[in-house]
């Protein structure tokens, strides 16, 4: 059973033309790049896959489940679970340090910090590569790499099958998107996760992807790609 499938999706998002996927399959395991939406694009395209969204036409499918079938509030939030989204849109709390920022998906008891959820904070910052020296410094004055381990890091957190990126690498200088590209392919190998990047990086997605596709925003048709001189051709 496809872990994502999207069939003749359109949704109309007040943008110059609506967002359309003529057709999409990834399978468990499998690691898609798409290129083609720009940030508000990539931002509806997630929500449209995780139920926050429906399409106005088509069907989107969660391990062969439509999310339009999902009609109770608590079904959805269940649903939830199976997601992780890698996105700048998720809070940090700048004042916080940042391993209270990596424990609050797991509990709210932050302040003191029990020991064990101590030892699951740094279990996390050591699969993200967040160093170690850095977990008990406030996050108001880290860099944009720290920030996005960070990030990685919540997104993982509660071990989601499905891992979904919004432009992930757009605030980092080449250098850190290769590190944090390696990063990625290593935690999606390790957990066996399902994901779907939405980037315009070629390094990340030459890195990351088992299959890459450029999407034709008039048709929605997806045009496969081998490397990413032809992302962009």
């Amino acid at each position: 059973m496809p872990a994502i499938e999207l069939d003749g999706v359109v949704k109309d998002y007040r943008a110059i033309r609506p967002l359309r996927v003529a057709a999409l399959r990834v399978e468990p395991g499998e690691r898609v790049a798409l290129s083609g939406f720009d940030r508000p694009a990539a931002e509806v395209f997630v929500d449209l896959v995780n139920g926050a969204l429906l399409p106005d036409h088509g069907v989107v499918r969660i391990f062969g489940r439509a999310t339009a079938e999902i009609t109770d509030g608590q079904d959805w939030l269940a649903s939830l679970d199976v997601f992780g989204v890698l996105t700048e849109r998720a809070v940090l709390l700048s004042g916080s340090s940042l391993a209270q920022n990596l424990a609050i998906p797991l509990s709210l008891e932050i302040d003191p910090m029990p020991a064990e959820l101590r030892r699951q904070v740094e279990g996390l910052a050591a699969e993200v590569d967040l160093p170690a020296d850095r977990l008990d410094r406030p996050l108001g004055d880290a860099p944009a790499i720290v920030l996005l381990r960070a990030h990685l890091a919540k997104a993982i957190a509660l071990d989601p099958k499905i891992l979904l990126c919004e432009h992930p690498t757009a605030a980092l200088d080449p250098a850190d998107a290769r590190a944090f590209a390696d990063t990625v392919r290593r935690v999606a190998d390790a957990r066996t996760l399902t994901v779907i990047a939405l980037t315009e990086d070629g390094v990340f997605a030459d890195v990351v992807a088992t299959h890459a596709y450029k999407v034709n925003g008039a048709t929605g048709a997806l045009t496969s790609t081998r490397g990413w001189r032809r992302f962009l051709s």
